[in-house]
């Protein structure tokens, strides 16, 4: 008699968490820039095996944006939610830049391959509507629920900065703002590397979401003081990105590592080594700690991870659902790795 192949494993139930009016999001997120190609070129049969892995592993948020391959992403994405139905998914895009087909691609930003259409940057009203439509075609849907105003800071403007500001307030937030009040989408918000200018328009408007990537992690918590509170305070739902500043906290600080996209600088280097030992002295994997750590704060209602192979979703999945004992974070402190006063597991 033969004997019954073992069952699978079971899939671990992601918690939800309230990330605006009428969107409950999974506390772990997609998030679509490798789907654009980023630092090197994605098979199309593995891009779309990594979105289905997503959803089969109760991720309901999917976040993309047109920079990412210069629309291949949303491409991608538009690809595997109408071979899985969109039912519960709630999908999230960017405006502050649309496509020219007949342009150049030019500058790449980091993305290996993409589609052959050029950025334009443009945060003018009709810039980011010409943006939401192309959007939706690309996605090949009526909707999207999330709409952010795409990284207005310094890191991607430098002095240009201001008057990006200016222009995004006095022109991408008014067609945002009209799009909501219409019903085409649920939630606006920003996406940016800079806690500082979430202060700033957090500031300015009347934002639901805001998406920061890198600055509150177990590297650095910049935001802790800063924007946090005020997110805590208008009732703003932040969607984290850059939890493991771009590797360096799921990898180790091993060869190769980076952080903010760049090889890590030996201090960073160093910092990281520390705090890794501290999660090795208590048997927790450094991606881990890294993801408890920031889903801690009450303001982050989920965690916005890349992926591009169905097994890194399996991971982030569990890791999100594993517990970690709370003397890792007593250790932590006490050695000055994490700030004193920071959001902790119960």
């Amino acid at each position: 008699m033969t004997a019954a192949a073992p069952s699978p494993p079971p899939v671990p139930t992601l918690p939800r968490r309230r990330l605006a009016a009428g969107l409950d999001v999974s506390l772990v997120g997609f998030g679509g820039a490798p789907l654009g190609d980023l630092f090197g070129r994605l098979d199309e049969r593995a891009a779309q095996d990594t979105v289905a892995a997503a959803l089969d592993a109760g991720v309901n948020l999917i976040d993309t944006s047109p920079l990412y391959g210069h629309g291949l992403s949303e491409h991608r994405i538009g690809a595997a939610l109408r071979a899985s139905g969109r039912t519960d998914i709630v999908l999230s895009t960017k405006v502050g830049r649309w496509m020219d087909p007949t342009a150049a691609p030019g500058d790449r930003s980091g993305y290996a391959g993409g589609l052959p259409h050029g950025a334009v940057v443009d945060y003018s009203y009709d810039g980011a509507m010409r943006s939401f439509e192309q959007s939706l075609l690309r996605l090949g849907t009526d909707h999207v629920d999330v709409l952010l105003i795409h990284d207005v800071d310094v890191w991607t403007h430098g002095a240009d900065m201001e008057r990006r500001f200016s222009e995004a307030m006095s022109g991408a937030y008014r067609a945002l703002d009209r799009l909501r009040s219409s019903g085409a989408v649920k939630a606006i918000g920003v996406g940016v590397n800079e806690a500082e200018m979430c202060v700033r328009f957090a500031g300015a408007g009347d934002f639901d979401v805001m998406m920061l990537a890198g600055r509150y992690t177990l590297l650095e918590q910049g935001a802790l003081d800063s924007f946090l509170p005020v997110a805590l305070e208008k009732g703003i739902g932040i969607m984290l990105a850059g939890v493991f500043n771009s590797g360096i906290l799921a990898g180790g600080a091993g060869s190769g590592a980076h952080y903010n996209y760049r090889p890590a600088p030996p201090a960073i280097l160093a910092r990281a080594e520390a705090i890794e030992a501290v999660c090795r002295s208590h048997s927790v994997p450094l991606r881990q700690a890294a993801m408890a750590f920031a889903a801690a704060h009450p303001a982050v209602r989920t965690l916005v991870l890349g992926a591009v192979r169905p097994d890194e979703i399996v991971a982030n999945v569990a890791a999100a659902v594993a517990t970690v004992p709370a003397a890792l974070w007593g250790d932590l402190k006490a050695a000055g790795l994490i700030a004193a006063h920071a959001p902790t597991p119960a």
